[in-house]
Protein backbone atom coordinates (compact mmCIF):
# COMPACT_ATOMS: atom_id res chain seq x y z
CA UNK A 1 0.00 0.00 0.00
CA UNK A 2 1.36 3.36 -1.01
CA UNK A 3 3.01 5.20 1.98
CA UNK A 4 0.36 8.12 2.28
CA UNK A 5 -2.43 5.95 1.90
CA UNK A 6 -1.21 3.50 4.91
CA UNK A 7 -1.05 6.54 7.10
CA UNK A 8 -4.60 7.51 6.39
CA UNK A 9 -5.48 3.84 7.16
CA UNK A 10 -3.49 3.13 10.52
CA UNK A 11 -4.80 7.26 12.14
CA UNK A 12 -8.50 5.63 11.65
CA UNK A 13 -9.53 7.82 8.36
CA UNK A 14 -10.28 5.29 5.95
CA UNK A 15 -13.90 3.07 5.78
CA UNK A 16 -14.50 2.64 1.58
CA UNK A 17 -12.10 3.55 -1.56
CA UNK A 18 -13.70 2.93 -4.61
CA UNK A 19 -10.19 0.66 -6.31
CA UNK A 20 -7.37 0.35 -3.27
CA UNK A 21 -4.77 -1.29 -5.58
CA UNK A 22 -5.14 1.70 -8.84
CA UNK A 23 -5.11 4.49 -6.37
CA UNK A 24 -2.30 3.17 -4.68
CA UNK A 25 0.13 2.76 -7.75
CA UNK A 26 -1.35 6.41 -9.37
CA UNK A 27 0.14 7.78 -5.70
CA UNK A 28 3.35 5.80 -6.06
CA UNK A 29 3.73 6.84 -9.61
CA UNK A 30 3.25 10.53 -9.14
CA UNK A 31 2.16 13.59 -6.78
CA UNK A 32 -2.18 13.27 -7.03
CA UNK A 33 -4.08 15.73 -6.94
CA UNK A 34 -7.15 15.57 -4.70
CA UNK A 35 -10.23 17.40 -3.09
CA UNK A 36 -12.68 17.89 -0.70
CA UNK A 37 -15.93 20.04 -0.32
CA UNK A 38 -16.95 22.04 2.43
CA UNK A 39 -20.95 23.66 2.39
CA UNK A 40 -20.58 27.27 3.74
CA UNK A 41 -24.61 27.50 4.21
CA UNK A 42 -23.82 28.47 8.08
CA UNK A 43 -20.26 31.14 9.14
CA UNK A 44 -18.36 28.37 10.31
CA UNK A 45 -17.21 24.74 10.20
CA UNK A 46 -17.40 22.20 13.16
CA UNK A 47 -14.82 19.84 14.49
CA UNK A 48 -17.24 17.18 13.02
CA UNK A 49 -16.75 19.05 9.44
CA UNK A 50 -12.78 18.97 9.33
CA UNK A 51 -12.25 15.33 9.42
CA UNK A 52 -11.90 15.12 5.95
CA UNK A 53 -9.10 17.88 6.32
CA UNK A 54 -6.78 16.47 8.71
CA UNK A 55 -6.64 13.34 6.44
CA UNK A 56 -6.05 16.60 3.55
CA UNK A 57 -3.30 17.97 5.37
CA UNK A 58 -1.55 14.65 5.88
CA UNK A 59 -1.67 13.42 2.15
CA UNK A 60 -0.29 17.05 1.56
CA UNK A 61 2.52 16.11 3.47
CA UNK A 62 3.61 13.43 1.72
CA UNK A 63 3.45 15.58 -1.21
CA UNK A 64 0.24 15.51 -3.16
CA UNK A 65 -1.86 18.57 -4.21
CA UNK A 66 -4.86 19.28 -2.18
CA UNK A 67 -8.15 21.11 -3.64
CA UNK A 68 -10.30 22.78 -0.80
CA UNK A 69 -13.42 23.43 -2.86
CA UNK A 70 -15.84 25.44 -0.71
CA UNK A 71 -19.48 24.80 -2.42
CA UNK A 72 -20.32 28.79 -2.99
CA UNK A 73 -22.71 27.32 -6.02
CA UNK A 74 -23.83 24.02 -4.27
CA UNK A 75 -24.30 26.19 -1.23
CA UNK A 76 -27.28 27.95 -3.14
CA UNK A 77 -29.13 24.60 -2.94
CA UNK A 78 -27.73 22.97 -0.19
CA UNK A 79 -26.70 18.68 -0.11
CA UNK A 80 -29.30 16.77 0.75
CA UNK A 81 -26.92 13.80 2.10
CA UNK A 82 -27.19 12.86 5.74
CA UNK A 83 -30.14 15.54 6.28
CA UNK A 84 -33.42 15.17 7.51
CA UNK A 85 -35.15 17.87 5.95
CA UNK A 86 -34.05 20.47 3.11
CA UNK A 87 -31.72 23.32 4.33
CA UNK A 88 -33.01 27.13 4.10
CA UNK A 89 -32.05 28.63 0.75
CA UNK A 90 -29.90 31.64 1.93
CA UNK A 91 -28.76 34.87 0.07
CA UNK A 92 -25.90 34.74 -2.67
CA UNK A 93 -24.20 37.81 0.07
CA UNK A 94 -24.53 35.10 3.10
CA UNK A 95 -22.76 32.04 1.41
CA UNK A 96 -20.27 34.17 -0.10
CA UNK A 97 -19.11 35.73 3.21
CA UNK A 98 -19.63 32.41 5.25
CA UNK A 99 -17.01 30.76 2.29
CA UNK A 100 -14.59 33.48 2.63
CA UNK A 101 -15.04 32.76 6.54
CA UNK A 102 -14.71 28.82 5.96
CA UNK A 103 -11.48 28.94 3.63
CA UNK A 104 -9.83 30.94 6.49
CA UNK A 105 -10.68 28.11 9.28
CA UNK A 106 -9.36 25.40 6.58
CA UNK A 107 -5.77 27.16 6.27
CA UNK A 108 -5.86 26.34 9.73
CA UNK A 109 -5.20 22.42 8.76
CA UNK A 110 -3.85 22.72 5.30
CA UNK A 111 -1.05 24.37 4.01
CA UNK A 112 -2.26 26.74 1.29
CA UNK A 113 1.25 29.02 0.58
CA UNK A 114 1.97 29.26 -2.99
CA UNK A 115 5.29 28.13 -1.49
CA UNK A 116 4.92 25.43 0.69
CA UNK A 117 7.74 23.41 3.11
CA UNK A 118 9.88 21.34 1.02
CA UNK A 119 8.04 17.95 0.62
CA UNK A 120 4.70 19.11 0.61
CA UNK A 121 2.31 19.54 -2.37
CA UNK A 122 0.70 22.88 -3.53
CA UNK A 123 -2.70 23.19 -1.88
CA UNK A 124 -5.38 26.06 -3.72
CA UNK A 125 -8.72 26.94 -2.33
CA UNK A 126 -11.75 26.52 -5.17
CA UNK A 127 -15.21 27.24 -5.13
CA UNK A 128 -17.58 26.14 -7.58
CA UNK A 129 -19.57 29.26 -7.61
CA UNK A 130 -16.94 30.28 -10.37
CA UNK A 131 -18.65 27.45 -12.94
CA UNK A 132 -21.77 26.80 -11.62
CA UNK A 133 -23.55 29.97 -10.81
CA UNK A 134 -23.52 31.14 -14.23
CA UNK A 135 -24.37 27.70 -15.88
CA UNK A 136 -26.35 27.31 -18.96
CA UNK A 137 -29.20 25.42 -17.42
CA UNK A 138 -30.30 23.77 -21.15
CA UNK A 139 -26.41 23.07 -22.33
CA UNK A 140 -25.98 21.77 -18.82
CA UNK A 141 -28.37 19.29 -19.36
CA UNK A 142 -27.89 18.18 -22.72
CA UNK A 143 -24.22 17.33 -21.74
CA UNK A 144 -24.05 16.39 -18.13
CA UNK A 145 -27.64 14.92 -17.34
CA UNK A 146 -27.78 13.04 -19.84
CA UNK A 147 -25.33 10.38 -18.42
CA UNK A 148 -27.23 9.80 -15.21
CA UNK A 149 -30.01 7.74 -14.97
CA UNK A 150 -32.63 8.59 -12.15
CA UNK A 151 -33.37 4.66 -11.48
CA UNK A 152 -29.76 4.30 -10.31
CA UNK A 153 -30.23 7.84 -8.36
CA UNK A 154 -32.73 6.41 -6.42
CA UNK A 155 -30.27 3.06 -5.26
CA UNK A 156 -28.34 5.61 -3.20
CA UNK A 157 -28.53 5.59 0.19
CA UNK A 158 -28.81 9.59 0.81
CA UNK A 159 -31.71 10.03 -1.84
CA UNK A 160 -33.49 6.92 -0.32
CA UNK A 161 -33.81 8.27 3.01
CA UNK A 162 -34.43 11.66 2.04
CA UNK A 163 -37.54 10.12 -0.36
CA UNK A 164 -39.41 8.88 2.70
CA UNK A 165 -39.29 12.55 4.32
CA UNK A 166 -39.98 14.67 1.17
CA UNK A 167 -36.77 15.73 -1.43
CA UNK A 168 -37.25 18.87 -3.49
CA UNK A 169 -36.47 18.84 -7.06
CA UNK A 170 -33.67 21.44 -6.11
CA UNK A 171 -32.22 19.00 -3.75
CA UNK A 172 -32.21 16.11 -6.11
CA UNK A 173 -30.25 17.82 -8.59
CA UNK A 174 -27.00 18.11 -6.06
CA UNK A 175 -25.64 14.93 -6.93
CA UNK A 176 -25.29 15.98 -10.78
CA UNK A 177 -23.58 19.49 -9.88
CA UNK A 178 -21.10 18.13 -7.23
CA UNK A 179 -20.43 15.52 -9.77
CA UNK A 180 -19.62 18.25 -12.64
CA UNK A 181 -18.03 19.61 -10.18
CA UNK A 182 -15.41 16.43 -9.44
CA UNK A 183 -15.35 16.38 -13.33
CA UNK A 184 -14.48 20.42 -14.08
CA UNK A 185 -11.33 19.93 -11.29
CA UNK A 186 -10.62 16.73 -13.32
CA UNK A 187 -10.75 18.97 -16.86
CA UNK A 188 -8.91 22.00 -14.86
CA UNK A 189 -6.81 20.61 -12.47
CA UNK A 190 -5.97 17.35 -13.58
CA UNK A 191 -7.88 15.56 -10.28
CA UNK A 192 -7.92 12.24 -9.45
CA UNK A 193 -9.28 11.67 -6.28
CA UNK A 194 -12.56 12.99 -4.18
CA UNK A 195 -12.12 12.59 -0.46
CA UNK A 196 -14.54 13.03 1.93
CA UNK A 197 -17.30 11.80 4.73
CA UNK A 198 -18.93 7.69 4.17
CA UNK A 199 -21.97 9.38 3.54
CA UNK A 200 -20.68 11.32 0.43
CA UNK A 201 -20.27 7.93 -1.64
CA UNK A 202 -22.83 8.06 -4.05
CA UNK A 203 -22.20 11.76 -4.77
CA UNK A 204 -18.33 10.77 -5.09
CA UNK A 205 -18.97 7.43 -7.63
CA UNK A 206 -21.87 9.59 -9.47
CA UNK A 207 -18.27 12.00 -10.25
CA UNK A 208 -16.00 9.09 -11.24
CA UNK A 209 -18.69 8.00 -13.54
CA UNK A 210 -19.51 10.90 -15.59
CA UNK A 211 -15.73 12.00 -15.87
CA UNK A 212 -15.09 8.56 -17.45
CA UNK A 213 -18.24 8.55 -19.66
CA UNK A 214 -17.12 11.83 -20.54
CA UNK A 215 -14.23 10.64 -21.77
CA UNK A 216 -11.70 11.29 -19.31
CA UNK A 217 -9.11 8.56 -17.30
CA UNK A 218 -10.37 6.76 -14.03
CA UNK A 219 -10.44 8.59 -11.11
CA UNK A 220 -10.79 7.67 -7.75
CA UNK A 221 -12.85 8.06 -4.36
CA UNK A 222 -11.41 7.68 -0.72
CA UNK A 223 -14.66 7.77 1.78
CA UNK A 224 -13.73 8.26 5.77
CA UNK A 225 -15.53 6.41 8.84
CA UNK A 226 -18.12 8.44 10.59
CA UNK A 227 -16.60 9.55 13.83
CA UNK A 228 -18.23 8.81 16.88
CA UNK A 229 -17.76 9.18 20.40
CA UNK A 230 -17.54 6.14 22.80
CA UNK A 231 -21.23 7.46 24.07
CA UNK A 232 -22.37 6.70 20.56
CA UNK A 233 -23.06 9.89 19.39
CA UNK A 234 -21.59 12.00 16.33
CA UNK A 235 -18.83 13.89 16.98
CA UNK A 236 -18.73 17.76 17.59
CA UNK A 237 -21.61 18.07 19.89
CA UNK A 238 -21.32 19.62 23.53
CA UNK A 239 -23.85 20.59 26.01
CA UNK A 240 -23.43 24.24 24.30
CA UNK A 241 -24.32 22.87 21.42
CA UNK A 242 -22.06 22.48 18.02
CA UNK A 243 -18.57 23.03 18.58
CA UNK A 244 -17.25 25.48 16.23
CA UNK A 245 -13.91 26.52 14.97
CA UNK A 246 -15.18 30.25 15.11
CA UNK A 247 -13.85 31.81 18.69
CA UNK A 248 -16.35 33.90 18.68
CA UNK A 249 -18.81 31.21 18.42
CA UNK A 250 -17.06 28.54 20.39
CA UNK A 251 -14.63 30.00 22.62
CA UNK A 252 -11.17 28.97 22.57
CA UNK A 253 -11.26 28.02 26.01
CA UNK A 254 -14.74 25.82 25.57
CA UNK A 255 -13.60 24.21 22.82
CA UNK A 256 -9.90 23.53 24.82
CA UNK A 257 -12.53 21.85 27.48
CA UNK A 258 -14.56 20.03 25.04
CA UNK A 259 -10.87 18.07 24.27
CA UNK A 260 -10.18 17.58 27.91
CA UNK A 261 -13.08 15.90 28.87
CA UNK A 262 -13.80 13.32 26.24
CA UNK A 263 -14.27 10.00 27.17
CA UNK A 264 -11.17 8.06 27.94
CA UNK A 265 -11.67 5.68 25.58
CA UNK A 266 -12.12 8.25 22.59
CA UNK A 267 -8.30 10.20 24.01
CA UNK A 268 -5.95 7.89 21.75
CA UNK A 269 -8.56 7.79 18.78
CA UNK A 270 -8.47 11.26 18.56
CA UNK A 271 -5.19 11.85 19.04
CA UNK A 272 -4.88 10.11 15.71
CA UNK A 273 -7.54 11.73 14.23
CA UNK A 274 -7.18 15.45 15.38
CA UNK A 275 -3.70 16.10 15.93
CA UNK A 276 -0.66 16.23 13.86
CA UNK A 277 1.48 14.21 15.96
CA UNK A 278 3.24 11.32 15.28
CA UNK A 279 1.95 7.67 15.03
CA UNK A 280 4.97 6.43 17.15
CA UNK A 281 4.63 9.37 19.99
CA UNK A 282 0.85 8.63 19.90
CA UNK A 283 1.52 5.39 20.68
CA UNK A 284 3.35 6.32 23.71
CA UNK A 285 -0.07 7.33 25.23
CA UNK A 286 -1.86 4.16 24.32
CA UNK A 287 -0.11 2.19 27.35
CA UNK A 288 -2.90 1.63 30.03
CA UNK A 289 -0.06 2.22 32.47
CA UNK A 290 -0.43 5.59 31.26
CA UNK A 291 -2.78 8.25 33.14
CA UNK A 292 -5.58 9.10 30.74
CA UNK A 293 -5.22 12.69 31.92
CA UNK A 294 -2.22 13.20 30.51
CA UNK A 295 -3.31 12.12 27.00
CA UNK A 296 -6.63 14.12 26.88
CA UNK A 297 -4.57 17.49 28.58
CA UNK A 298 -2.38 16.69 25.31
CA UNK A 299 -5.09 16.23 22.84
CA UNK A 300 -6.88 19.21 23.94
CA UNK A 301 -3.62 21.31 24.02
CA UNK A 302 -2.46 19.88 20.21
CA UNK A 303 -6.07 20.45 18.71
CA UNK A 304 -6.20 23.94 20.44
CA UNK A 305 -2.87 24.94 19.44
CA UNK A 306 -4.13 24.20 15.76
CA UNK A 307 -7.32 26.01 15.14
CA UNK A 308 -6.58 28.33 17.41
CA UNK A 309 -3.05 29.43 17.92
CA UNK A 310 -0.61 28.73 20.40
CA UNK A 311 -1.09 31.89 22.57
CA UNK A 312 -4.65 31.21 23.12
CA UNK A 313 -3.60 27.42 23.61
CA UNK A 314 -1.58 28.27 26.50
CA UNK A 315 -3.84 30.19 27.99
CA UNK A 316 -6.56 27.64 27.79
CA UNK A 317 -4.51 25.78 29.76
CA UNK A 318 -4.12 28.18 32.29
CA UNK A 319 -7.72 28.82 32.66
CA UNK A 320 -8.81 25.55 33.51
CA UNK A 321 -5.47 25.03 36.08
CA UNK A 322 -7.03 28.36 37.37
CA UNK A 323 -10.83 26.98 37.62
CA UNK A 324 -9.50 23.74 38.64
CA UNK A 325 -7.62 24.73 41.31
CA UNK A 326 -4.29 24.16 40.02
CA UNK A 327 -2.73 27.66 40.18
CA UNK A 328 -2.47 28.75 36.77
CA UNK A 329 -3.80 32.47 35.66
CA UNK A 330 -7.34 33.18 36.26
CA UNK A 331 -7.66 36.09 33.57
CA UNK A 332 -7.41 33.30 31.29
CA UNK A 333 -10.73 32.05 32.38
CA UNK A 334 -13.76 32.30 30.60
CA UNK A 335 -14.51 35.94 31.88
CA UNK A 336 -17.94 38.06 32.14
CA UNK A 337 -18.88 41.42 34.25
CA UNK A 338 -21.73 41.87 36.14
CA UNK A 339 -23.77 43.55 38.17
CA UNK A 340 -24.91 42.13 41.37
CA UNK A 341 -26.41 45.79 42.84
CA UNK A 342 -27.82 44.61 46.08
CA UNK A 343 -28.26 41.39 45.16
CA UNK A 344 -28.74 38.98 42.93
CA UNK A 345 -30.50 35.36 42.68
CA UNK A 346 -28.24 32.76 42.00
CA UNK A 347 -30.70 31.82 38.70
CA UNK A 348 -30.44 34.69 37.25
CA UNK A 349 -26.43 35.02 37.82
CA UNK A 350 -25.92 31.85 36.35
CA UNK A 351 -28.62 32.71 33.09
CA UNK A 352 -26.87 36.06 32.70
CA UNK A 353 -23.38 34.44 33.06
CA UNK A 354 -23.90 32.22 30.26
CA UNK A 355 -23.74 28.79 31.96
CA UNK A 356 -26.91 28.06 31.67
CA UNK A 357 -29.07 28.62 28.72
CA UNK A 358 -32.73 29.35 30.64
CA UNK A 359 -33.75 30.00 33.94
CA UNK A 360 -34.96 26.48 34.38
CA UNK A 361 -31.97 24.82 33.28
CA UNK A 362 -30.01 27.06 36.26
CA UNK A 363 -32.90 25.82 38.42
CA UNK A 364 -32.40 22.07 37.76
CA UNK A 365 -28.54 23.18 38.41
CA UNK A 366 -29.53 23.95 42.04
CA UNK A 367 -31.79 20.60 42.64
CA UNK A 368 -29.49 18.69 41.28
CA UNK A 369 -26.33 19.96 43.44
CA UNK A 370 -24.48 21.16 40.05
CA UNK A 371 -24.68 25.02 41.34
CA UNK A 372 -20.88 26.03 42.85
CA UNK A 373 -19.94 29.46 43.97
CA UNK A 374 -16.82 29.86 45.35
CA UNK A 375 -16.40 26.31 45.87
CA UNK A 376 -19.20 26.47 48.13
CA UNK A 377 -22.39 24.29 46.51
CA UNK A 378 -25.72 26.40 46.49
CA UNK A 379 -28.87 24.28 47.39
CA UNK A 380 -31.51 26.82 47.75
CA UNK A 381 -33.17 27.95 44.53
CA UNK A 382 -34.20 31.36 46.25
CA UNK A 383 -30.26 32.09 47.08
CA UNK A 384 -29.26 35.56 46.76
CA UNK A 385 -25.90 36.55 46.18
CA UNK A 386 -24.01 39.72 47.07
CA UNK A 387 -20.89 41.45 47.17
CA UNK A 388 -20.23 40.24 50.72
CA UNK A 389 -20.40 36.65 48.81
CA UNK A 390 -17.05 37.84 46.39
CA UNK A 391 -13.36 37.66 46.81
CA UNK A 392 -11.37 40.54 45.72
CA UNK A 393 -14.18 41.64 43.78
CA UNK A 394 -14.89 38.40 41.59
CA UNK A 395 -16.91 35.09 42.03
CA UNK A 396 -15.72 31.78 40.51
CA UNK A 397 -19.40 30.11 39.09
CA UNK A 398 -19.25 26.63 38.20
CA UNK A 399 -21.68 24.12 36.90
CA UNK A 400 -21.50 20.56 37.25
CA UNK A 401 -17.83 19.43 37.11
CA UNK A 402 -16.56 20.91 34.15
CA UNK A 403 -17.61 24.46 32.69
CA UNK A 404 -16.72 27.23 35.05
CA UNK A 405 -17.14 31.08 34.26
CA UNK A 406 -15.57 34.07 36.28
CA UNK A 407 -17.50 37.08 37.18
CA UNK A 408 -15.94 40.23 38.20
CA UNK A 409 -18.35 42.66 39.74
CA UNK A 410 -18.92 45.65 38.16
Amino acid sequence: MNKALKVLVDRGFVKDCTNSDGLSDLMDREPVTFYCGTDPTGPSLHVGHIVPFFAMHHLQEAGHNPLALVGGGTGLIGDPSGKTEMRKILPAETIAENAKRIAAQLAKVVNFDENPPAGYGRARIVNNADWLVDLNYIEFLRDVGRYFSVNRMLTFEGVKQRLERGLSFIEFNYQLLQSYDYYMLYKNYGNRLQIGGADQWGNIVAGIDLIQRMGGLECFGLTFNLIMRADGKKMGKSEQGAVFLDPTLYSPYDFYQYWRNVADADAVKFMKLFTFMDLDEIATYDDPARNVNDTKARLAYEITKIIHGQEEADKAVAGAKAAFGGGGDKSSMPTAEIELGEGKGVLDLFFEAGLCATKSDARRLVDQGGCIINEQKITDVKAVITKDDAKDGELILRAGKKRFMRVILK
